[in-house]
């Protein structure tokens, strides 16, 4: 960026153009017959926001603009790029847009060129522009285009900054579409006769200009179509013909448009008519011609033809119904998965693997899809320094697609590149944040031909792909982190005390991190002991770091000998001077089984529950204090606890009886009541049973700690 003013800042806006002229349209239109542009948009940067804002756009319906009408300066394309970085943005082709910008390449996977220019001058930046050409162009830009590109936007940056010192900064213009008719067409004589000589030829035409909207329809055409030639007139085909309602048909006309190339395809009118369109794109709109087809299967029967146009890859519903699944995606199996039941049945892939590095080598990070997974084994450990398609791919960013066995051997010519049983491979590189992340390896049980544009969607589908893997390899590497703290926090084994026997389970929650501040331990203190269980706010790694703070707290304060109540009271002012915003709950127990009781403090804790050897169960609803961590003034008030022989005390935490739409007094009782026909297990047997109720959930919105205790 420049010294001058930030991007973030711009004149007060009023929408209005000077002298009433339309001066952005004019400088566009101008600007797209200096280089032979086919399309283009001026943005304008929104005045106190980070945001650019299309302003006019030339060539194309803004709906093909649409998901870009506004974007942030910070946004992963290329006129933002290039308003942020004040220097030109050029991509030569559909393949390089799928690697460099895959949000622009899943929505338009079709082939144009692009350069994107700031609209700027040493002090300001006042916006940016993109033109395209349709069709691939040389990777670099040509000098020419560069140079009269850069003139125009100069000098359109001098008029806005111009207006904008007058106090009259420009503002959106109506769109600039299409060219007046040709002359030989506009008189009369030349009108009746074209219409004349539509009349005659044996099959539909109809026009479309460049929103879609039908301009023209011949008899024929409304014949075939099945349509009166009033209702087809000005209207979108796949908005009156129902049978045409399917993306895939729209997609087609998007495709004409764009890359300015001829395509086709062949729809069936109900009950049973297939009809074939061709579709003729120019600067101004579509021609169509209509015929009949033949049957679906003597199509299929015929095979592909010499100089047929590759069908569709994927439809558009499909890319956004994969970009969708993608977001819910939360680790590395899920992303696996999620490749495996949204692409690969539309591309007919039978099998997927995805490939990750690690210490220098390859590792697969999961696969589907192969028959015997013991041939994926290929991949994993090979070194980043060999070379092997899913290496090159990770390493340098370019897909690579091998139609048959024989070509993957001509470049590779080594048989361990990849695993057998498969007939031809697309390897996409996954690229995230301007890194690669991993490969993404597509094998398909026949030989596979692979057109451009079916590269060009497959590679941008990898974007997409890649994103989710950075955020599931994030997720996952946390996941495991908190697993490892988690563990490190609660006790590996309960120790053995005199007169009690005791076990402990712990159930993580199944949403976020799956780790909480849930947690028990049993203190040994000689003659007596100690138990204690307790639950801190949150699910997070705070939480658990702050859940091993109290429970070494507690530990101290046991081994230096105080009550109850005043353990209880030491660790609310601990937690409070560690100046920590979470609460937590507590419950201490100081066992005597000598003596056959026990004295308990609560600190806003669940109260226990007591079994007695004839199988009553009483819930020990005794006095306490308020959560540790509210109040440093607060006093526990302590009670005693019968504990005679055959007693079981059981300590919980609340998500073993909390759970939504569930009211918490009938939870208790139930808990109670499998207690009283379960209380006679031993302990052990009896925890897995209380706990496995609720580890049998599929969701638990909290994590749970059970302790038992049980005189001897």
């Amino acid at each position: 960026m420049s010294d001058g003013q930030p991007p973030g800042q711009a004149a007060p806006a009023a929408r209005a153009e000077p002298d009433g002229e339309p001066l952005l349209s004019l400088a566009l239109t101008a600007m797209l017959d200096a280089v032979q542009a086919h399309s283009g948009a001026v943005y304008l940067l929104t005045p106190g926001e980070p945001v650019l804002e299309m302003a006019v756009m030339a060539g194309m319906p803004r709906a093909f603009a649409a998901p870009w009408e506004r974007v942030g300066l910070n946004a992963p394309i290329p006129v933002a790029e290039a308003a942020r970085e004040r220097h030109m943005v050029w991509v030569g082709g559909e393949e390089e847009m799928a690697r460099r910008y895959p949000r622009i390449a899943v929505v338009l996977p079709y082939p144009f060129a692009l350069a994107a220019l700031p609209l700027a001058t040493d002090d300001a930046l006042y916006g940016a522009v993109f033109v395209t050409w349709p069709g691939a162009r040389s990777a670099e830009p040509p000098e020419q285009v560069r140079r009269r590109l850069t003139e125009a936007c100069d000098r359109l940056a001098r008029q806005l900054e111009r207006a904008a010192r007058r106090g009259r900064p420009l503002g959106p213009e109506p769109d600039v579409l299409g060219t007046p008719a040709p002359e030989a067409l506009t008189g009369a004589l030349g009108a009746s006769e074209a219409a004349r000589m539509v009349a005659r030829l044996p099959y539909g035409l109809c026009s479309l200009d460049l929103n879609g909207r039908i301009r023209f329809v011949n008899a024929a055409a409304g014949e075939l179509l099945g349509a009166d030639v009033g209702t087809l007139l000005g209207a979108q085909p796949w908005s009156v013909l129902p049978w045409l309602r399917d993306p895939m048909y729209e997609d087609r006309y998007r495709a004409a448009l764009i890359s300015q190339h001829v395509t086709s395809f062949v729809a069936m009118r109900p009950p049973g008519t297939w009809l074939s369109f061709r579709l003729y794109p120019s600067t101004t709109g579509l021609s169509v011609r209509i015929s009949r087809a033949r049957a679906v299967s003597e199509l299929h029967r015929a095979g592909p033809q010499p100089g047929d146009a590759p069908s569709r890859l994927v439809t558009i519903s499909q890319v956004l119904s994969l970009a969708g699944a993608l977001t819910e995606a939360v680790g590395v199996q899920d992303v696996v998965q999620l490749v495996a039941d949204e692409l690969a049945p539309a591309i007919g892939s039978q099998a997927v693997v995805l490939l990750g590095s690690r210490a220098g080598r390859l590792h697969v990070l999961g696969h589907r899809g192969y028959p015997d997974p013991h041939v994926v084994e290929r991949f994993d450990g090979t070194p980043l320094t060999e070379a092997t398609p899913g290496v090159q791919a990770l390493t340098t960013g370019v897909p690579a697609f091998f139609a048959s066995q024989r070509e993957l051997e001509r470049l590779y010519p080594s048989r361990n590149t990849t695993p057998d049983g498969f007939a031809s491979w697309a390897y996409l590189p996954l690229i995230a944040s301007g890194r690669p992340v991993g490969t993404c390896v597509l094998a398909y049980a026949e030989p596979h031909p692979f057109p451009a544009d079916e590269r060009a969607v497959l590679t941008s589908l990898g974007g997409l792909i890649a994103q989710a893997l950075e955020r599931a390899l994030l997720y996952d590497v946390k996941h495991q982190l908190a697993h490892g703290l988690q563990e490190a926090l609660l006790p590996h084994s309960l120790p053995s005390l005199p007169g009690i026997d005791a076990a402990a389970r712990y159930l993580p929650a199944t949403r976020g991190m799956e780790i909480g501040g849930d947690f028990y331990d049993l203190v040994p203190s000689p003659p007596l002991a100690a138990a204690v269980i307790g639950d801190v706010q949150g699910h997070n790694v705070t939480a658990a770091g702050l859940m091993g703070q109290i429970r070494t707290a507690v530990r101290a304060y046991t081994a230096v000998g105080h009550s109850p109540g005043e353990v209880m009271g030491a660790t609310n002012r601990l937690l409070i001077d560690l100046g920590s915003e979470l609460f937590a709950s507590c419950l201490y127990l100081r066992l005597d089984p000598g003596r056959g009781r026990a004295v308990m403090a609560r600190a806003g804790h669940p109260p226990p529950l007591l079994r007695r050897p004839d199988g009553r169960v009483k819930v020990l609803d005794r006095a306490g204090g308020p959560l540790l961590g509210i109040d440093p003034a607060a006093v526990y008030a302590t009670t005693e606890v019968e504990l005679g022989p055959g007693a079981l005390l059981v300590l919980y935490t609340d998500g073993l009886i909390e759970s939504p739409g569930v009211d918490i007094e009938d939870a208790l009782a139930e808990l109670c009541e499998r207690l009283a026909g379960w209380g006679r297990l031993p302990v052990d047997e009896l925890a897995d049973r209380l706990i496995g109720h609720y580890a049998a959930g599929e969701q638990r919105i909290d994590d749970v700690a059970l302790l038992l205790l049980r005189a001897r």
